[in-house]
């Protein structure tokens, strides 16, 4: 019988720490190239290896241990933390997370997909994403924070126009990402969704490609869009989304869904929201959600959006 080889990771910027479940052993590596590919190439064999996403200090790891062969599982931190409350865990240290990632690889794979490199568009798509998102809140934070001091206003106007430049530069990459991938008619199809503009439509465009979602509820949870349910017998619990997906995908959406609600085609769909006692974010989650559902389907099935005469609550 072969005892498969069960490895948990947890990852900070400059250090990893290891543990390796089937010889009861801990170790911490530099987090570079040269470190990662010395200690893979002196693993077994197809090893099953839990990592913790960190943002981007994981990446690395993730793809040299896919390039040798591994399956590799990248765990939500937030799934992590309540698998941790669950087993009565208390102390949090790199150390017990390691050891935390083996024991509930080995205890959930089943219930978990492995990792698999995104296509290069992807990554491209996202980064430009994530980098314009962080450009549009210092633009907005510098304007709030700068705009009662008169003897700041020609400057603030020369360095709003900087920033709107770069801005303008970005989404001009995006566009021809979008060509060189292909995805024109992608962006397109969802881009003549009510509400939807292009970098809307670039970001659904983005999430589609990361993987092939068997039914548009998938698709849904992976953008963060799916309701967390706490009920227990009579008791029924407070309703949350487990926004587990990229959050500026989640953050456009909620804006086209706000322009779609002054629509006609979802005017009607989102008062009788608000009639029914629903808060206006309420509504308008569940009207991102739809948006998310109808491009899923356009893309899916390679269909053009037809506009509904009215969307019924």
């Amino acid at each position: 019988m072969t005892i498969q080889t069960i490895i948990g990771i947890d990852v900070a910027k400059d250090e990893l720490v290891i543990y390796r479940q089937d010889t009861d052993t801990e170790e911490v590596l530099e987090n570079n190239q040269a470190s990662i590919n010395g200690w893979l190439r002196h693993l077994p064999a197809h090893c099953t290896i839990a990592i913790e996403a960190t943002g981007t200090y994981h990446v690395l790891l993730i793809k040299l241990a896919y390039q040798y062969g591994h399956t590799v599982y990248v765990i939500d931190g937030y799934q992590l933390n309540h698998y941790r409350q669950g087993i009565g865990g208390r102390a949090k240290t790199d150390s017990s997370d390691a050891r935390l990632l083996a024991r509930y690889l080995s205890r959930e794979q089943e219930a978990l997909r492995p990792w698999t490199p995104p296509p290069p568009a992807y990554r491209a798509l996202q980064t430009l994403l994530r980098r314009r998102a962080t450009l549009v809140r210092a633009r907005v934070a510098i304007q709030q924070s700068c705009a009662e001091l008169p003897e700041l206003k020609a400057p603030l106007k020369r360095l709003v126009a900087q920033l709107t430049r770069i801005d303008q530069v970005i989404q001009a990459r995006l566009r021809a990402i979008v060509r060189e991938a292909g995805l024109s008619q992608h962006v397109a199809r969802c881009q003549a969704m009510e509400g939807v503009g292009s970098l809307t439509a670039t970001a659904l465009v983005m999430a589609f490609l990361r993987g092939e979602f068997r039914h548009s509820d998938a698709f849904v949870a992976f953008l963060g869009l799916d309701v967390r349910v706490r009920d227990s017998g009579r008791q029924r619990g407070r309703r949350k989304l487990t926004k587990q997906g990229d959050p500026e995908v989640r953050r456009l959406l909620h804006n086209a869904a706000m322009a779609a609600s002054r629509q006609p085609a979802w005017q009607a769909a989102y008062q009788g929201y608000l009639a029914r006692g629903l808060k206006k974010t309420q509504a308008l989650v569940i009207i991102a959600r739809k948006l998310a559902r109808i491009a899923f389907a356009l893309m899916k099935h390679e269909v053009e959006y037809r506009p509904p005469t009215a969307v019924t609550a």
